[in-house]
């Protein structure tokens, strides 16, 4: 919700949006394995710390607005910092998200 609210796009749209970017991230697994940092592997996704600018290129080859693009980043980045909270690593991640993006890729 955060991240709808933030990048200026509506809550309903935020789901579908999700569920598309994780078709596309899922299709791409091995790649991010091979070629990112995975800061964490639970429940069936596995989240990485990617270059800056990633998500634009994402939204790019989805075909996505620039709001769209945003709140997907923002999702992700949400989801960082929450996993950073219990796991005790929050003020880390947050460093990181300073350089870096965070992409939740499902397995």
């Amino acid at each position: 919700m955060i991240a709808a609210a933030k990048a200026s796009v509506g809550a309903g749209r935020l789901p579908e949006l999700l569920r598309a970017a994780d078709d596309h991230l899922r299709e791409r697994a091995d790649e991010y394995e091979r070629t990112y940092e995975r800061v964490d592997e639970t429940d069936g996704v596995a989240t990485y710390l990617v270059p800056d600018g990633h998500w634009e290129e994402v939204g790019e080859a989805m075909g996505l607005g620039r709001r769209e693009t945003d709140a997907l980043r923002r999702a992700h980045e949400q989801h960082l910092l929450r996993v950073g909270t219990r796991r005790r690593r929050r003020e880390e991640f947050e460093s990181a998200l300073e350089l870096r993006e965070a992409a939740v890729v499902p397995r």
